[in-house]
Formats: structure tokens, C-alpha cells, sequence
């Protein structure tokens, strides 16, 4: 890697660049298509300008790709030195071979002992241990698959055993959606989307269409992941209980987020509003893992103004925050995370740097596997003529 600005040109406007090319639009076409002014859309690709996740949806519509896709996910030469790369197709097997166990398949384990795996699995998702995660994924997947089949009798067994199959295929979603493949998330989600209603639990189906949601603005349409978050709501009804409550605060932020990367920033805040109410009463939970309370949506308030780029309003937002020392590790990498972004952007270089390995030492799987830190990391480097030492042990790192 060169210690120059161009040590990573193969950046988000680099992309765009080389797919409006492909399309043979002029910075006018796209920016007619996209709905975005010309001379923004030049800034962008030549990395003077930072790219709000709005315009970053519109452009990747106009350019007909997915948002993945421009930010360059997924990493296959960070995965391949991890090997990761080679533990994702038996889980994507798993999940094609999921009604159609061997024949000579072993009787799974109690429902006690399976669903002491899921904890286990769900402890892991939280500090983002994919290896370690994609490593047993598919032959829980496998059993989890039997037992469903094994308890087919309408009862709370069968509903334990559902309960079961949702989760893992959630935290399956949720690692290869967090690693980039987003081919293998959709396919982890249709199966918790299977599982999830006959679970017993209505908040198991919201928190697939939770999920899903985030799916949706991958694919250029976060107005489509907000209608579905709205409709969720709809169908969850508030029973009083905090797990419940906590699930529609997470539904409510999620919605807010979506808005503000569609670029309906007072939707964003009527959002942000409700679920900072609903946070109020609930105080800080865990349900789901989900961590749902006041300090998440600040949290999710220094992600939205990040998403808009108001930097200084996310630095605001984040003086106050303070993360306690049990906060779950991939909620704690996101705040350092969208801080480094911020101080990136308001030319704080060392404090962003700082912010970086603050995000590195809570998640790193998390934190490798980033788009933010990936776009972040590069225009920290086209800042400098020649990169510190520090600053060029981290790119070589994560990968850019």
C-alpha cells in the first residue's frame, strides 16, 4: 500500500465512477436520474465530499446496483486471510437442505440442550465472533431442522423447537448481512421468516421483519424497509410488558434510521421521538439482545445525523455518551464507530484514528468487516501526504 492519497482508490467514488462509466451516463445523466446535483456527484468521486446515505440509496437506484455493491462488499481478501470465505457455503447448504435431512442423521439433542446452543450462539453474535459462529452454524442448522420435524405435534415443544430454528436462522442472517454477503442473509432470513410465526411468539416475527428491513436498504429502498417496520408495529400490539415494549422501540429506531437514509428527516425525527419516549419508560434492556433503551437511541441519533452528514450534530449527540463496561461489544463498535466517521469528516484525524481502535479493541470482526470503517480509514488516508504509522497498520488490517 502506498503512504500516498491514493493509497485506496478503489473507494465508494471510485465505484460510482466506474459503474457510470459502464452505464455510459455523464456526471449530468446520473445526477438527472439520481436526483443530485452534478458537481456534488464529482466531489464524491474524487473523495472531496463525504456521500450521506440518501444520495448513496439514489445513486445506487440510478445506477440499477445495490448499496452493497458500491460500497464493495463483500471483502473476499480480508474473508480468505480469515478464512471465513470457505465456512459460508455449509451454512448456505444448511439452509437449502433444511427440510431434507440425511437419512441417516443422528436423533438431535433435547430441546434443553438445543436451546442452551442457541444462547451460546446468541452470546457470540453479540461480540461478533463469526469464525467461531460459522464454524457450528451448519450442523445446528441440521439438527435444529430434525427437531422441528421430530416435535410436529401442536404444543409448546413444537413451539420451543420453531422458537429455536427463528433464532439461529437470524444470527446467520445477521453475520453474513455484517460480512457483506447479503445473498446468504436473505436466504437465513426466508427461513426465519418460515419458523418465526410458528414460534408462539408474535415479537419473534417482528424482529425477522426487523431484520428484513435492513435487507431492503440494501437494496436502494430504505422507504421500503420503513413501510415494513410501520406494518410491524401495526400487528405488534403494546401487551404492556417491557420485552414487547423494547421490541417497539427497536422497530421505531430502525424506522428512523431508514427514514433519515432515505432523506425524510422529519419522519427521522418523528421516529426518534417516539422511540426516546418509549426508552424513557422502559429504561435500558436487553431482550433479544436487542439493547434497547435511552443510550441506544442516542446511539442510533449519532448514526441518523452521521447518515445526513451533520458531523457536528453526531459529535454533539456523542459527548455525552458513556458507554458502560458490560454494554454489548457490537453496539459499543457502532458508536466508535459513526464517532470516527464524524471526526473524520471535521478534518479530527487523530481523535478519528483514536475512535477507530476504540471500535477495533470492543468488536473486531465487526469492526474489519465495516463499510463505515472501510470509507472512513480511506479518506482518513487521502487526508495526509504521507499516512502515520498507526494509521497505515490499521488500513493494512482491515483491508483497504
Amino acid at each position: 500500500m502506498s503512504d500516498t492519497a491514493s493509497a485506496a482508490p478503489d473507494r465508494i467514488g471510485a465505484r460510482i465512477r466506474g459503474f457510470r462509466a459502464l452505464r455510459d451516463y455523464s456526471l449530468s445523466e446520473l445526477g438527472r436520474r439520481a436526483h443530485v446535483s452534478p458537481s456534488l456527484l464529482s466531489r464524491i468521486e474524487n473523495g472531496e465530499r463525504a456521500l450521506s446515505e440518501s444520495v448513496l440509496a439514489a445513486v445506487a437506484r440510478a445506477l440499477a446496483v445495490n448499496v452493497s455493491i458500491l460500497r464493495g462488499q463483500p471483502y473476499i481478501q480480508t474473508l480468505q486471510k480469515e478464512q471465513l470465505d470457505a465456512l459460508l457455503t455449509p451454512i448456505s447448504t444448511a439452509f437449502d437442505d433444511w427440510d431434507l435431512p440425511p437419512d441417516d442423521a443422528p436423533p438431535p439433542r433435547s430441546l434443553d440442550a438445543l436451546e442452551d446452543e442457541v444462547r451460546r450462539l446468541r452470546d457470540l453474535r453479540v461480540k461478533a465472533q463469526f469464525t467461531e459462529i460459522a464454524g457450528f452454524l451448519p450442523g445446528l442448522v441440521s439438527e435444529l431442522a430434525l427437531a422441528t420435524q421430530l416435535h410436529a405435534v401442536p404444543g409448546r415443544d413444537r413451539e420451543r423447537a420453531y422458537a429455536a430454528q427463528a433464532e439461529v436462522s437470524r444470527t446467520a442472517a445477521i453475520v453474513a448481512y455484517r460480512i457483506g454477503y447479503m445473498d446468504l442473509a436473505r436466504l437465513a432470513l426466508s427461513r426465519m421468516a418460515v419458523s418465526a410465526p410458528q414460534s408462539g411468539d408474535p415479537r419473534q416475527v417482528a424482529i425477522e421483519r426487523y431484520e428484513r428491513a435492513q435487507i431492503a436498504a440494501d437494496s436502494s429502498r430504505p422507504d421500503r424497509g420503513v413501510s415494513l417496520m410501520r406494518h410491524s408495529l401495526r400487528e405488534l400490539d403494546d401487551d404492556g410488558t417491557r420485552a414487547t415494549r423494547a421490541v417497539r422501540g427497536t422497530l421505531q429506531l430502525r424506522a428512523a434510521t431508514l427514514s433519515a437514509r432515505g432523506g425524510d428527516e422529519s419522519g427521522a425525527a418523528d421516529w426518534m421521538g417516539q422511540a426516546a419516549e418509549l426508552a424513557d419508560a422502559t429504561g435500558e434492556t436487553r431482550d433479544y439482545a436487542l439493547a434497547f433503551g435511552p443510550l441506544n437511541v442516542h446511539l442510533h441519533e449519532i448514526a441518523a445525523a452521521g447518515d445526513q452528514n451533520n458531523y457536528d450534530e453526531a459529535l454533539a449527540v456523542a459527548a455525552d455518551v458513556r458507554l458502560p463496561d458490560d454494554y454489548p461489544p457490537t453496539r459499543a463498535a457502532h458508536f466508535w464507530i459513526d464517532k470516527a466517521r464524524a471526526q473524520t469528516w471535521t478534518a479530527q484525524n487523530d481523535e478519528a484514528l483514536a475512535s477507530l481502535n476504540a471500535a477495533r479493541a470492543a468488536s473486531p470482526q465487526l469492526t474489519r468487516y465495516h463499510h463505515s470503517v472501510h470509507e472512513t480509514v480511506a479518506t482518513l488516508l487521502r487526508a495526509r501526504q504521507r499516512a502515520s504509522n498507526g494509521l497505515r497498520d490499521y488500513a493494512l488490517w482491515c483491508g483497504v
